[in-house]
């Protein structure tokens, strides 16, 4: 059986529950959409595109006004484009302004801290406002693969710095601001990525939770060994079988909760609900 080209959102998947790694990624079954999902699709869209801002006409009078305005437009525009998506959500117009609210005020915490490490670029030597933004610009949105460990993924942004330490970060738009263990394997994955491609571990990776704050860890090899075993484990389960009883379920409150449900609680039926005829093997 062929190995599986894996990335950091299917092996988490593959830790939380088999089962669900089973039905998604070898039985392909449709998942459902999210205002959550779609949410981030727009957030991260926005932000992306915030570095491609021409700034040659901002001045030091009116810079922090005018970068406000554009990541405002950029937010406005992207949830636009999904309009449609949004719409299909079945949402009532409160929940939609909360949403778009709730999205504007990450994306206007994200513009300060921003704003921060602009000012700090401006500090030094005598340089335009689009000097400055050019230079503190990350590397967005880019595709890694690591051919060793047959896994891909792309990275939000890898900053590097001129002394030549490299930063990685990854956007969430999570309530808790909090480095789970999901999160650190996939902040894991990412550095060996980078090692792999660039010969070099990037000095730390994070994730900067929109609602919160950024939160940074230093990387060290044991973590990138850590998450190399991982990923070789599950290659070699599903290398060796796709019978779905050799998937097991994972049953915890992740199955459903208050406002919501696994994609595949009905097919799964994990609480053996009578006349669903599911959950059987």
């Amino acid at each position: 059986m062929a190995t599986r080209l894996q990335s950091p959102s299917s092996i988490n998947t593959f830790k939380q529950c088999q089962r669900k790694y089973y039905y998604q990624y070898i039985e392909k079954l449709p998942t459902g959409d999210s205002i959550h999902l779609v949410r981030g699709n727009i957030v991260h869209s926005a932000l992306e595109d915030f570095y491609d801002i021409d700034a040659t006409s901002f001045t030091k009078e009116d810079y922090q006004i005018k970068f406000k305005a554009a990541i405002q437009r950029l937010l406005l525009y992207h949830w636009g484009q999904y309009e449609e998506r949004l719409c299909k959500l079945g949402l009532s117009p409160d929940n939609l302004k909360f949403y778009f609210e709730e999205s504007m005020v990450m994306t206007l915490n994200w513009h300060n801290y921003f704003l921060k490490d602009l000012n700090k670029a401006l500090s030094g030597e005598n340089k335009t406002i689009s000097q400055a933004f050019m230079e503190i610009a990350p590397i967005r949105e880019m595709e890694y693969k690591s051919e060793t460990h047959n896994v891909r993924g792309y990275i939000d942004a890898i900053e590097v710095f001129d002394d030549g330490r490299v930063h990685i970060v990854d956007y969430k738009t999570n309530k808790k601001a909090e480095l789970k263990e999901s999160i650190l394997r996939q902040l894991s994955i990412y550095a060996m990525m980078y090692q792999e491609k660039h010969g070099k571990l990037p000095e730390k990776v994070g994730a900067f939770f929109l609602r919160d704050s950024l939160k940074m860890i230093h990387v060290t090899q044991e973590m990138v060994e850590k998450c190399k075993l991982e990923i070789e484990q599950i290659h070699a389960h599903t290398e060796l079988t796709e019978e779905i009883s050799d998937y097991k379920r994972n049953i915890t409150p992740l199955c459903k909760w208050r406002t919501g449900q696994c994609d595949f609680y009905e097919t799964c039926n994990p609480h053996n609900k009578v006349g669903k005829g599911f959950g059987k093997k």
